[in-house]
């Protein structure tokens, strides 16, 4: 098997690939060095006073206090609660939403793509903010309607594409069998078109938990909120940088994790070929073997004749 799309590269190309790469990584790791030693420098304050570096202990001895990683994990359960609510409402209004957007029905298909533009021209902050102040649903509901509505306007228009791309075929076999045209689209299209553009629905899902973070401007205690604004008002600003880090490990880690698994989706559920491949080496057609096709032919001609 191989690709139409590049050739194979040679020695020349393989050779400079190789060499940038090696130079790349070389620059990448020097650049890395030189910010631990430049954030491990003691820093010296408009008053003369000398502050210690970032890797000193005094900079992380307020992490011995159990108080601090209670105030962390809160923040993080209430963000990956808001998360986990807003998900849950994104996927079926991207059901909706998809639906809608490929309804034959210009009375439902007009209405549901100006909606739909709209809603991904605003921003989710403003969303937030808005619905905080016009409804009055308090900062953890304002942050999971607009998360909600936001995520389900992208999950619908990712499932409108994939239920576009499948062969036109496919609704043809469900409404000749006997299926009205949303139960084909329901039982036929959606399953396929699902199972097709889940990778990118898991992808979504990463930057709505990411967006949970617009959630501390209307008060909600998540982990920005509670994990660096807070602690770094308790206990000074000595620690925000320290602070800042640890809130950063535990995004990372968070959204690291659904990003591995959206890869595993997308290997398990994607094309095993990789790509628009052809088969340079197909076996040659096993010749018909004369000793049993011509006795047969031979056969029925004679019974036709009567013989």
């Amino acid at each position: 098997m191989t690709s139409v799309l590049y050739d194979a590269p040679g020695p020349k190309t393989i050779f400079r690939s190789r060499l940038f790469s090696v130079v790349a990584g070389l620059v990448i790791a020097a650049g890395l060095v030189w910010l631990i030693l430049a954030l491990g420098a003691p820093k010296t304050s408009a008053n003369g006073a000398v502050q210690p570096g970032l890797w000193d202990v005094s900079r992380w001895d307020v992490f011995a206090d159990r108080e601090v990683w209670r105030t962390l994990g809160r923040g993080a359960l209430n963000t990956l609660r808001m998360a986990g609510v807003a998900a849950a409402f994104a996927l079926v209004l991207g059901v909706l939403f998809s639906f809608g957007r490929v309804s034959d029905t210009k009375w439902i298909g007009i209405p549901t793509t100006v909606v739909l533009e709209f809603v991904r021209g605003m921003p989710v902050l403003l969303m937030m903010l808005f619905i905080l102040l016009v409804f009055s649903t308090g900062s953890f509901w304002a942050g999971v309607a607009a998360l909600s509505v936001y995520n389900g306007a992208i999950i619908g228009e990712a499932l409108r594409a994939g239920i576009k791309s499948l062969p036109r075929g496919q609704r043809e076999a469900g409404l000749a069998i006997g299926l009205t045209p949303v139960a084909t689209r329901f039982r036929i299209e959606f399953p396929q078109a699902f199972r097709q553009m889940l990778p990118i629905i898991i992808a979504q899902l990463v930057v709505l938990l990411k967006d949970t973070s617009l959630a501390f401007v209307v008060g909600y205690e998540e982990l920005l909120r509670s994990g660096l604004y807070n602690l770094t008002n308790f206990f000074g600003s000595r620690y925000s940088f320290s602070f800042f880090l640890v809130v950063l490990a535990i995004y990372l880690t968070m959204n690291l994790l659904l990003s591995w698994l959206a890869r595993v989706i997308a290997r398990r559920t994607g094309s095993k070929s990789g790509g628009v491949t052809t088969d340079t080496k197909a076996p040659p057609e096993k010749p018909l073997d004369p000793e049993v096709v011509y006795p047969a032919a031979l056969g029925n001609q004679m019974g036709a004749r009567g013989l």
